[in-house]
């Protein structure tokens, strides 16, 4: 047994009857389950809450004589069984979606690497949709049984915890993450070692440790280089995600492409497929390209070996979201590496190179392209701005034939349905909708749900949001970090009655948070309405770096509390998946305005149709090709994107009518029960249409399917991109 399993409890700990809670809390299994979920809820329902629902913590914090009364209570033991039945016939299921569909990639190894990873709030290592995406990606493979592995890292310090100060600045607030009460264990090595690596920084060498996160069938690796080997600037080089400048970025990404690598070989592991989910991981391809010069390919001969293998994943067509480095700073740390390769300097720096900016620096999504034979954006729309962005990588090729691919964005169901919703469709649709989640004929059944019933769980989830806000606040100025002027743009005055916009996403300027009050007088007269009153909630985080992002922060909160618009407008600081967990199914419509077309995919309206909560968006992302013009509503593109300032103020324009004409007297447009027919009406239909096309199941099939299976197969790649 390692340290951490030591320190978290041992199985000595625990009562005969129930020696397998360990085991259950240190699975993630449980978090997408809800009979296990409720399961540790009932041990102790208070320090379940108190510990945003982490069971590791749980059982740490229990007294042992609340254990032993539960060994002795029958209805207990009888609910702790069930939920250890259905966990080990998961865990042993034979004949699954997998191993039926490819038999004879039984013995096929998936990489998957990726800077960030959303699993759950109790282990801190994502900040936004990319990582969630890696989260839900992970657990829909489970499902699924594929035989994936993760590659990330385990950073020490997590991502930020945000506070607003009263005068509505974003402070960044860091907390050492506690993994001896998270479901992590260290690593070992057959002799009980612990896994190390290392890996040449320069003129130096730098250590790492391994940690293991179990995601129901799949293994997620963490790598982390708070070790005592390590000079302190390079323990702190995975300390926090995405930190540090230019350098640190740099080193991060040579820990996970090349120390990724190395950790997957420690560990005895031969990947079949390796899949960069973004370009930060990119490296790996150079350090497989290594090995096989080593063995004594060519470096021509190892290169294509590697392309045929390699899945690349691009989610932005935003230029700050491809990392670029100074030439200076890669023949810094690459000089000498380029000849384990078989290369010279000028060469090594073409594999970075992008043909309309050579002199820019060294491009990570680039090389990434060059070195992958499959390649996809992460919508339709997303793969033809892709297409566009890279086709001077392929000068040969007619930018319609450029071999960028889709594979549209999906969320893992059972993760982010409520439960009330969940009730509703195991009653209504199935009791195992959730695994037949992209079968168009479940969901059709959502016709079938009585609309009073649908509209009382809308109601009960927007109730669960307003208690959640207010009690948020209560708790912040009960402990003296909310002054009085704070309170009300927490939302703690927030009406459970009015018609509810949610607006939660990472601040980015593209991302046009501020876009809803482009005209205040119009704005003023939509949310004060006495008869028909509306209010908005904002959440999300700017980068710490990011002061634009910051600053619309400071916008939004400003106008929370001044111009007439307080108490219809609110701001919940530290957006989280705990968070989300509310605010997602809790609010009426959900609200997305990105500049076309910088909206890769999202995926936070696919969470929120799903839960009954309409999308109403530009037409850009995943939007683009899921409205059809009843399940929620669209802004229209405009026919000049090349103005902002037009952009803007057409956008605006049409969602301000939107509001005014179709959103605000749907909603209100009651029957003699009190039930708007017309708007559970949309409500059905974003359900139905988002279900079984904007799910993982469909998602993770169709990577399976276009590309794993590809790059799996000993046939030939696809055309190369030009190293010119």
């Amino acid at each position: 047994m390692d340290e951490t399993q030591r320190l978290a409890g041992s199985p000595e700990q625990f009562p005969g009857g129930l020696v397998r809670l360990q085991e259950l809390a240190h699975n993630l299994w449980w978090s997408w389950h809800p009979e296990a979920r409720r399961l540790f809820e009932t041990i102790d329902p208070t320090l379940w809450s108190l510990t945003h629902h982490n069971p590791v913590k749980l059982l740490q914090e229990l007294k042992p004589e609340r254990l032993a009364a539960l060994s002795e209570d029958a209805a207990f033991v009888r609910q702790y069984s069930a939920v250890l039945k259905s966990y080990d016939e998961y865990m042993g299921a034979k004949g699954i979606w997998f191993a039926s569909r490819y038999p004879s990639l039984k013995d096929c190894t998936i990489a998957y690497f990726s800077a960030e990873f959303g699993l759950h709030i109790s282990i801190p290592i994502y900040s936004g949709g990319l990582g969630i995406l890696a989260g839900d990606h992970c657990k829909e493979a489970s499902d699924l049984g594929l035989p994936l592995v993760g590659l990330g890292f385990m950073y020490p310090q997590g991502y930020f915890h945000q506070r607003i100060t009263p005068d509505g600045w974003q402070q960044s607030e860091h907390e050492p993450f506690n993994r001896l009460a998270s479901p992590v264990h260290q690593v070992l090595t057959p002799s009980g070692a612990p896994c190390r690596v290392t890996v040449a920084m320069g003129s130096r060498t730098v250590f790492a440790i391994v940690w293991r996160v179990h995601v129901g069938r799949v293994t997620l690796f963490l790598i982390d280089t708070d070790v005592p080997d390590n000079v302190p600037g390079d323990r702190e080089l995975s300390a926090r995600l995405y930190g540090g400048d230019q350098e640190v970025r740099l080193c991060q990404e040579i820990l996970l492409g090349i120390g990724g690598v190395r950790v997957l070989r420690a560990l005895g592991l031969s990947p079949t497929v390796w899949h960069a989910n973004e370009g930060h991981s990119a490296f790996h391809a150079l350090e497989r390209i290594r090995e096989l010069v080593l063995a004594g390919h060519t470096h021509a001969e190892a290169a294509e070996l590697v392309r045929h293998n390699t899945v690349f994943t691009t989610h932005t067509p935003v230029p700050a979201g491809h990392d670029v480095f100074p030439v200076d700073l890669i023949e810094r740390y690459f000089s000498g590496y380029w000849q384990l390769l078989g290369l010279n300097r000028e060469d090594f720096l073409k594999l970075g190179q992008h043909p309309e900016s050579p002199e820019a620096g060294f491009n990570m999504t680039a090389l990434a392209i060059r070195m992958s034979a499959h390649l996809n954006g992460v919508s339709r729309e997303h793969g033809r701005v892709a297409r566009s962005m890279w086709k001077s990588l392929w000068p040969d090729l007619p930018e319609e034939s450029v071999p960028i691919r889709s594979v549209t964005n999906g969320i893992h169901t059972p993760t982010w349905i409520a439960p009330e919703m969940n009730h509703l469709f195991s009653k209504y649709l199935a009791p195992d909708w959730a695994d037949r989640s992209d079968d168009a004929a479940v969901w059709h059944r959502v016709t079938d749900i009585p609309d009073g019933e649908l509209w009382a769980v809308r109601q009960v989830m927007k109730r669960k949001l307003m208690s959640m806000i207010r009690e948020r606040a209560r708790a912040g100025w009960m402990q003296k970090r909310l002054e009085a002027s704070q309170l009300l743009p927490s939302g703690a005055f927030l009406d459970p009655e009015a018609l509810t916009i949610g607006f939660a996403r990472r601040f980015a300027t593209y991302k046009r948070a501020t876009l809803f009050f482009k005209d205040l007088a119009r704005l003023q007269q939509l949310l004060l309405d006495r008869w028909r009153p509306v209010q908005i909630v904002f959440a999300g985080k700017a980068h710490p770096a990011d002061e634009p992002g910051r600053y619309f922060i400071h916008q939004v909160y400003s106008f929370c509390k001044e111009r007439g618009l307080g108490g219809h407008v609110a701001f919940v600081e530290d957006y989280d998946m705990h968070v989300a967990k509310f605010l997602v199914p809790g609010v009426d419509v959900w609200l997305n305005t990105p500049r076309p077309p910088m909206e890769a995919s999202g995926t936070s309206g696919q969470k929120a149709s799903l839960n009954g909560v309409p999308h109403l968006s530009v037409l850009d992302g995943w939007w683009h090709e899921g409205y059809d013009g009843a399940n929620g509503w669209a802004i229209p593109l405009a026919t000049d994107l090349t103005d902002p300032h037009a952009v803007d103020a057409h956008d605006a324009e049409h969602l301000y009518r939107i509001l005014e004409q179709d959103v605000v007297p749907l909603y209100y447009q009651r029957d003699r029960d009190g039930i708007p027919r017309g708007w559970i009406q949309v409500i059905k239909d974003a359900i139905r249409t988002t279900g079984p096309r904007f799910c993982a199941r469909r998602m993770v099939k169709e990577y399976m399917e276009l590309m794993y299976a590809l790059a799996a197969s000993p046939h030939p790649a696809s055309k190369r991109p030009s190293d010119s």
